[in-house]
């Protein structure tokens, strides 16, 4: 476990991720971390269901932590950060700053010369599986074993120069709905072929964690397991050459490569 307290200005749902990643880890208590909105009702929940204390006072929030999270939309980050930019002191606060396009020189601008940590989870963070990018400025690398360790906790981990950011964004980020497209799409397709809709989830969920799992734990690439199963004149090739037929990966790398693109516009 750690000692010191976290604040985790806006409780959407990757701050409540975070925040329930973070207790379902053993790396922290619920009473270790205050979560802030501008609308209490909305993460009242929070309270009642998982014992985080909870606040619409972004300022009380920070003067209480150590560790401060920004995880509000990139339209309300600059008017949060000047909000509360007389509170985040260098010596008394890591800033960790979790907005979609917004780079770390424009968070020193707001803030100046303090510790700052640009990072990028996915919502799998709140069952310990994310895949988290992190970026540090100068002062932040003195943290860099401390917060690394947080994340590392929560999924998987990787330092990258912040000009990989926004990549990071679509692959890692955004990636996790990409994924769950394919398993509504293969759910869908199984209850054509005769399967309920709930076992037809099922089966959907439980492969696509069997062929992560092949590829983490063998150290593999995705071809030779395809080999695997593709035997000639069979059912498995047949498939997946009318997926590829009807565009399957050049639309999923297409798709990626647009995201992208959207975020270089947004940065830009």
């Amino acid at each position: 476990m750690i000692s010191k307290n976290i604040a985790i200005l806006g409780g959407g749902n990757l701050g409540s991720s975070i925040a329930k990643g973070l207790v379902k880890s053993g790396l922290m208590t619920p009473e270790q971390i205050t979560i802030t909105n501008l609308e209490l009702e909305l993460i009242q929940h929070l309270k009642d269901e998982d014992g985080f204390n909870i606040t619409t006072d972004n300022v009380s929030a920070i003067e209480g932590a150590e560790i401060v999270i920004v995880a509000v939309k990139p339209t309300a980050a600059m008017a949060l950060l000047n909000q509360v930019k007389e509170v985040l002191t260098s010596g008394n606060h890591v800033l960790i700053s979790v907005i979609s396009g917004v780079k770390i020189h424009d968070l020193e601008e707001v803030l100046g010369n303090m510790p700052i940590i640009r990072v990028m989870p996915n919502t799998a963070i709140a069952i310990q599986e994310s895949m988290t990018a992190l970026s540090f400025n100068e002062k932040g690398l003195e943290y860099k074993n401390e917060v690394v360790n947080i994340f590392d906790q929560l999924g998987s981990t990787m330092v990258i120069p912040e000009a990989q950011m926004p990549a990071a964004t679509v692959l890692a980020s955004c990636g996790i709905a990409f994924a769950l497209r394919f398993l509504r799409a293969a759910s869908q397709g199984g209850i054509e072929i005769g399967f309920s809709s709930k076992l037809s989830q099922e089966i959907a969920a439980q492969i696509m964690k069997g062929a992560s799992k092949l590829i983490i734990e063998n150290n593999s690439h995705p071809e030779p397991e395809i080999d695997k199963v593709t035997t000639p004149l069979g059912v498995t090739i047949k498939s997946l050459n009318k997926m590829e037929y009807e565009g399957f990966s050049s639309s999923l790398i297409s798709g990626v490569v647009a995201g992208y693109n959207k975020i270089l516009e947004t940065e830009s």
